[in-house]
């Protein structure tokens, strides 16, 4: 052995337990492994302080991120995080802790995920919550598969408008089970309503559709809502939570269960994960929701407590009378979204959409002045927009990678006919300056 190696054991103790598994050296027990599949070396470099490591791994992290500019979303999204996210996320009461089965040692916890139950109803418009999921995509799937127990029917309808991630993990789920997903292709980028109704009939359980879209576009489904009920099937809405601060929530358009990621409340973009899944739905469907849900109680000396409960989980009940699979959830993501929901407040959080919404009309105006470049405008949009660009998409974003600046999310490769679209996102985080040099890079790159 090399010595100058670090080995959590003494050569004392590696003999006696190869004595136990009757081998007599560390080589005779990777024996079976053949030569050529075996690491010859793992070139580690030499040991540094803790200062050198810190500033090594600093070093590594700039040239991945660099000073690229993002002008991407599609699901994940760069807005500003509270640094007092990070600082009480980060505590140890909190950052340590994992499910709260006891609750008696583990009011906090479970205070915390009430609160953060409290804060999603108030902010989708709907009765409860349960205590997160797991992304936005998976929270749609699970969306779906309440609304095949609640109404017993065995037919979602999808608006192709819904993002292609979310639409994916959707059809995962429901892949071995008895349930046609009938996608609705988009009509000008907004949902193509007569289409729906052609299929919307008893045999429907629910209508997914998303709010803003994909393609950015904010629609109203309050009429939609009233058609699908009328069917006795459910409305689903898939919500950018950020853009509820001026948007009509879910609640108000007579939804019956909002989804979504939580990303964007205040968890980093982190290559794209982790993050949390919100559902909230109205009381009525609250037997069925998926997870964990956080209860109100009183103790026996009448002191206010918060306990588990309507805990329908494989783990507590029979597998097959279960409403979902889900076992350790996104419970620190999720406090960090209520720490983000709390910090910035109602009237901060309306103040926040608006200037996603201001900025992002800017960014329109002086797009558009590039000869070649159209903005697709067929509905009002919250911070993310399409263009129609003069080229592939694709290749428009490739070039400009190059000059530090992330355009935005091609479409050719979700949408057929799509090839020179291209989905911009400005958040609060784009100043004036850097949305007027993404103009002139983008302006450059349709010219080479």
């Amino acid at each position: 052995m090399n010595d100058s190696h670090y080995c959590p054991h003494t050569p004392e103790e590696i003999s006696e337990m190869l004595s136990v598994i009757g081998v007599a050296s560390v080589e005779e027990l990777f024996a079976p492994i053949p030569g050529e599949l075996r690491a010859k070396t793992f070139n580690i470099p030499p040991g540094m302080s803790e200062f050198e490591t810190f500033s090594r791994m600093q070093a590594i992290a700039a040239e991945n991120s660099g000073k690229m500019l993002n002008f991407i979303g599609g699901g994940f999204y760069d807005h500003i995080i509270p640094s007092v996210v990070d600082h009480l996320s980060g505590r140890a009461e909190f950052y340590t802790a994992y499910t709260p089965y006891q609750p008696e040692c583990s009011q906090g916890t479970l205070q915390a995920l009430f609160e953060y139950q409290t804060a999603i109803c108030r902010l989708t418009g709907l009765d409860v919550s349960n205590a997160s999921l797991y992304d936005g995509g998976t929270s749609c799937a699970e969306a779906a598969m309440m609304s095949l127990r609640i109404t017993g029917r065995n037919k979602i309808v999808v608006d192709g408008c819904v993002s292609p991630f979310s639409r994916q993990v959707l059809k995962t789920y429901l892949f071995n089970l008895n349930v046609d997903v009938i996608e609705i292709p988009p009509l000008d980028g907004l949902l193509n309503r007569a289409e729906l109704a052609a299929v919307l009939d008893d045999s429907v359980a629910a209508v997914l559709v998303q709010n803003p879209n994909f393609f950015g576009s904010i629609e109203d489904f309050t009429a939609l809502a009233d058609q699908v009920h009328g069917a006795g099937a459910l409305l689903i809405g898939s919500i950018y939570p950020i853009s509820l601060g001026i948007v009509k929530s879910p609640g108000e358009m007579g939804m019956d269960i909002a989804v979504g990621d939580g990303q964007s409340l205040g968890n980093p973009l982190s290559f794209g994960g982790p993050s949390f899944g919100f559902i909230a739905a109205k009381k009525k469907l609250i037997r069925n929701m998926p997870g964990r849900i956080v209860g109100e109680t009183v103790d026996k000396n009448g002191k206010r407590g918060f306990v588990l409960t309507l805990q329908a989980r494989e783990q507590h009940i029979k597998r097959h009378k279960a409403t979902s699979n889900i076992c350790s959830n996104q419970g620190l993501c999720a406090l960090r979204g209520l720490i983000f929901l709390t910090s910035v407040g109602k009237e901060g959080l309306a103040e926040l959409a608006r200037l996603n919404r201001d900025k992002a009309e800017y960014a329109k105006v002086q797009l558009a002045k590039i000869p070649g470049v159209t903005v697709l405008q067929s509905a009002v949009t919250f911070n993310e927009f399409t263009l129609s660009l003069p080229r592939r998409a694709d290749a428009v974003v490739a070039g400009m990678l190059e000059h530090g600046i992330a355009a935005g999310v091609p479409l050719g490769q979700y949408y057929e006919g799509s090839e020179n679209c291209l989905v911009v996102t400005v958040t609060e985080k784009r100043t004036r300056k850097e949305i007027d040099l993404f103009a002139k890079e983008l302006e450059v790159a349709l010219c080479n």
